[in-house]
């Protein structure tokens, strides 16, 4: 085959093979559309660990790693949470910021959302990644969620 219809060709499979990605679906937040989550998706990592590396997602202003089937997901853009009794926890970037987040455990699942932050952030990891995995991954998404504008903090 000459050179010049290789090309054509290898891009063409390329293209097939990124149709059969895997895409998570998610439901967009509230207020996905803030320019902010823009910027935030952007400077996300492109993997939490070896076994949770950045899947597509089908919803403005989230991202996921992992397995399509058991994907920690974020999603930009929910809604802000105000005072609550649930735990608070100030979790520090390594030669980075600290955010707070309030943590929720619900049946084996956990629930991060960042508290005093506009637009919130929302992590959400299954209990099929807590199965091999800590959420110690928490901290890597810190320096893209500093980009959000810090207004309260856990007391």
């Amino acid at each position: 085959m000459s050179p010049r219809r290789a090309l054509p060709l290898a891009a063409a499979v390329l293209v097939t093979l990124a149709a059969c990605a895997p895409t998570v679906a998610v439901d967009v937040a509230p207020h996905a559309a803030d320019p902010v989550c823009a910027s935030v998706v952007l400077a996300l990592p492109d993997q939490l660990s070896e076994d949770l590396p950045r899947l597509e997602t089908d919803a403005q202003a989230t991202t996921a790693w992992g397995r399509p089937d058991a994907a920690v997901v974020l999603r930009c853009g929910v809604e802000p949470l105000g005072p609550t009794t649930d735990r608070c926890q100030s979790v520090t970037t390594p030669n980075g910021p600290t955010i707070d987040w309030v943590v929720v455990e619900e049946s084996g699942d956990w629930r991060f959302t960042t508290y005093g932050r506009v637009p919130a952030v929302e992590v959400r990891v299954p209990e099929a990644v807590t199965e091999f995995s800590t959420t110690s991954f928490v901290d890597l998404l810190g320096p893209a969620v500093a980009l959000t504008t810090q207004e309260r903090a856990c007391l």
